[in-house]
């Protein structure tokens, strides 16, 4: 699938796609021990992202420095957890999907959805386990929020996941200045209107950090008491 050509997006070309390693996660990947994988570069500029220095990175890792690494951890952990970034915008994921495997781990994937037939052939292949969609915004606020005009791909990896076997997950990271409780119920309906059924995961908006946005605390407060019953919300 060709890449979307944006002064936002990581050259496919670039040699060191990673920008950092996390050793050990019990936290990431539920009910698996892990190491994160933190992809450099995005396609998106979410005002609440706190990764800035992944985002705007140009890669300090190889893929084979990666391998190194987990082929030394094989049998200590469960999982790897491909992040960033964006894992999908990388060229060459579905084949370090392909190493990974051959190296018994379980794939846990982290992604925007915005590159939805890479998501669909790791799907078909059976390369990943377990992915994490972020449904950032409700269409009316979604170029706003993230910089990005691709809700469309949201949509259709949305769907892909809903049509496939894989477990997966929806989340949306709230920032109540920023989304409000009508913005996250149109989300619940859309969700559930294509027949999602699972948990729909808010995150909350980690306070005192560096973001892409600059951004402080909320000053708005979020009532709980107004959000759809349709789905089941888990507040993390």
């Amino acid at each position: 699938m060709a890449r979307e050509s944006s002064s936002l997006n990581l050259s496919v070309a670039q040699p060191k796609p990673i920008e950092d390693i996390t050793p050990f996660s019990a936290l990431d990947y539920p009910e698996h021990l892990s190491a994160i994988i933190w992809f450099a570069g995005c396609n998106m500029r979410c005002q609440y992202c706190y990764n800035p220095e992944i985002v705007f990175s140009k890669g300090s890792k190889s893929i084979d420095e990666a391998l190194v690494f987990l082929r030394a951890r094989v049998g200590l952990l469960d999982g790897v957890v491909l992040s960033g970034g964006e894992a999908t915008f990388y060229s060459g994921i579905t084949t370090f999907c392909e190493q990974l495997k051959r190296l018994g781990y379980k794939i846990k994937l982290d992604t925007n959805g915005t590159y939805d037939e890479v998501l669909k052939e790791l799907i078909e292949k059976e390369l990943v386990d377990y992915i994490a969609l972020d449904y950032k915004a409700p269409p009316q606020k979604f170029s706003a929020l993230t910089k990005n005009h691709q809700f469309g791909s949201i949509e259709k990896s949305l769907m892909v996941l809903i049509e496939s076997d894989v477990n997966f997950e929806v989340r949306t990271t709230l920032h109540s200045d920023l989304l409000n409780e009508e913005d996250i119920n149109t989300i619940i309906d859309d969700l559930y209107l294509k027949g999602y059924r699972g948990s729909y995961y808010i995150q909350k908006f980690v306070e005192d950090v560096d973001t892409i946005g600059k951004i402080s605390n909320p000053l708005k407060v979020f009532d709980k008491e107004k959000i759809s019953k349709k789905l089941e919300v888990i507040y993390r």
